[in-house]
């Protein structure tokens, strides 16, 4: 039995220069190539490519650590004195301005899934477990303490006795199984967060013991994600929540929390406009140290040059969606300030070998080796991102475990035509899907383009297929066409949910889509193993071992060719800050401060 009690510390709040790290346009929390994409989808705005959908089990959890802070306090420079569980501290009471596209549809925290909610969710709502300014140590929240079982079965979360909701009552054991189990039981794309959890017995109003049907050592982190938030149960059922297991029927919640939070984060919800902007204020109760800035509206602005006049004008303090291109346009200007850094999102092709309409060839191991060694990524870069992003030689994203050490596939368009030719592959079409959308600064059309001149010279005729986001989808899960262009971004710190999406796994929608289709499914059986053994593992460096031959195997089906990391742009005033970009809540308001 492990056991991980955190430290009860406090920390100020102002920004650290080399904490900055990633940006804001991630999830599901980020768009996904399915169900999680469906619902982030927006012509402009980035979308967290958040979940690994109906694919993946589990999520690689790092190892917590015993020096993390189960509660924080705020260094706000600001006008008005506020009560909190804390003692008193100075809140900003003038509104903290965000533009940005949003993607927000709904706001019941286990249905909705975007790039929006991650931060919105993490205000409202908390989850059992944090993540510190690292984005890897996992951090006390809800849950002050926790066991692990020897086989990572079991998993006790022993709930903070001072953690209120924002109307006053406590958070209690209850609380956590109804809302696990409701998103369990809702059955929809994050549902893979808990899918693993066969019980959850509460011996004590404080004690919550969840029981899974396979060992998961990456679980933890999975209580990290932005989704598996704790929702008073009573509040909830009354007005129409439910955990049965037909809840993705009969429960009738979602209206209820469009207009309501019912949480113990530090905002509650003041109002929502589709379209328009959300609006948050600081929760009276809140059983921590009150936010620096009192309210946070994000306004809706849906390019990101909006987005930076916005900006220029002093009418937002922050904007999330500044291309590198547009962010040239704010370089140098008076009282705003602009960073780019690396981010774990990443854009891809998707080969399917398994699909034989769309191509005048079926995509062997040959045809795919070509056609990765036919793409020029620092072209893409260059040519798209004005030279800000990486490149990445796997789905697992560089920085995330197992990604270490995996091999970059070069460039070689001469190596490439001797491939096809050597396989007799002479004037091929193979037509290639994908949403009219712009991801992480990158237009998809010009994209396609891009990559339909690059395989030209090596004889390849891409015929492009644009679509609406919702058709593209629909077409995607069908498997209708043997290529596909998508996107994505982490729901929480771990490698699970990109083996268990991206790998030929059991589940995984690439296996699927590479096989022709859902009950056809392409099986690395190598892969398999490494994928299985890195869940199981309990010792944190034979996971990444694990995951890294997971990594390799990836790099060797040629299914899912990463073709670039887009740098993502972090732009304020100069006057705001704590910010920052967290691998799990996307921007964490509560950290941000202002000063005069």
């Amino acid at each position: 039995m492990t056991r991980y009690v955190g430290n009860r510390r406090f920390r100020g709040r102002a920004c650290v220069a080399g904490l900055v790290a990633l940006a804001f346009v991630a999830a599901s929390c980020g768009g996904d190539d399915d169900d999680n994409a469906e619902s982030t989808a927006s012509a402009t705005a980035s979308a967290t490519e958040s979940s690994a959908a109906e694919s993946a089990t589990a999520t690689e959890a790092p190892t917590p650590t015993s020096s993390a802070p189960a509660s924080e306090t705020a260094s706000a420079e600001s006008s008005a004195p506020a009560e909190s569980a804390t003692g008193t501290v100075e809140v900003d009471t003038t509104p903290l301005v965000i533009a940005r596209n949003m993607d927000l549809t709904s706001l019941d925290p286990h249905r909705a899934v975007c790039d929006t909610c991650q931060f919105i969710f993490t205000s409202l709502y908390q989850t059992l477990v944090g993540l510190d300014t690292d984005n890897k140590t996992l951090i006390p929240s809800l849950a002050e303490s926790w066991d692990v079982s020897a086989d990572s079965k079991v998993y006790t979360f022993h709930i903070a006795p001072d953690a209120v909701f924002s109307d006053g009552s406590p958070v209690e054991s209850k609380d956590v199984a109804f809302s696990l189990m409701r998103l369990k039981n809702l059955k929809v794309s994050l549902t893979y967060l808990v899918d693993d959890i066969v019980s959850i017995d509460t011996p004590d109003p404080k004690t919550a013991v969840v029981t899974l049907g396979v060992s998961n050592a990456e679980f933890l982190n999975n209580m990290n994600a932005a989704y598996p938030v704790v929702v008073n149960s009573d509040v909830a059922k009354e007005n129409g929540a439910t955990d049965a297991e037909d809840a993705d029927t009969t429960d009738t919640a979602e209206p209820f929390f469009i207009e309501n939070s019912v949480g113990s984060g530090p905002y509650v919800l003041d109002s929502f406009t589709e379209g328009d902007q959300i609006t948050l204020k600081a929760n009276p109760n809140y059983w921590k140290a009150p936010a620096p800035i009192s309210t946070v509206t994000v306004k809706q602005a849906e390019t990101a040059a909006a987005q930076a006049q916005m900006l220029q004008t002093g009418d937002a303090d922050i904007a999330m969606q500044i291309d590198p291109v547009t962010a040239r346009s704010l370089d140098g200007v008076d009282g705003v300030t602009v960073d780019s850094t690396p981010s774990f999102n990443f854009l891809y092709i998707m080969l399917a070998p398994g699909i034989t309409t769309g191509t005048s060839h079926p995509l062997d191991d040959n045809v795919r080796i070509a056609i990765r060694k036919a793409i020029d990524y620092q072209a893409l870069i260059d040519t798209l991102l004005d030279g800000k992003a990486q490149t990445q030689a796997s789905p697992i994203p560089n920085g995330f475990p197992g990604a270490e050490g995996l091999t970059m596939t070069e460039t070689d368009v001469e190596g490439a035509k001797q491939m096809l030719a050597d396989a007799g592959v002479t004037d091929m079409t193979l037509k290639l899907g994908y949403p009219s959308i712009n991801a992480y600064g990158v237009d998809f059309g010009q994209l396609a383009q891009v990559l339909q001149q690059q395989l030209a010279e090596v004889g390849v005729q891409l015929e492009l297929a644009p679509d609406t986001f919702s058709v593209f989808i629909d077409n995607f899960r069908s498997q209708q066409y043997p290529s596909n262009l998508l996107y994505w971004a982490p729901d929480y710190f771990g490698s699970a949910q990109y083996v268990g999406y991206f790998g030929l796994v059991d589940g995984a929608r690439a296996a699927k889509n590479a096989g022709g289709s859902d009950d056809t499914p392409l099986i690395n059986q190598t892969e398999q193993a490494a994928y299985d053994a890195a869940r199981a593992a309990s010792d944190p460096a034979e996971r990444e071992h694990q995951y890294n031959l997971a990594g390799q195997e990836m790099v060797k089906d040629m299914v899912v060719i990463p073709l670039l990391s887009p740098d993502l742009m972090l732009t304020y005033r100069s006057n705001v800050q704590g910010v920052r970009y967290s691998a799990c809540c996307n921007l964490v308001l509560d950290q941000i401060s202002r000063t005069d």
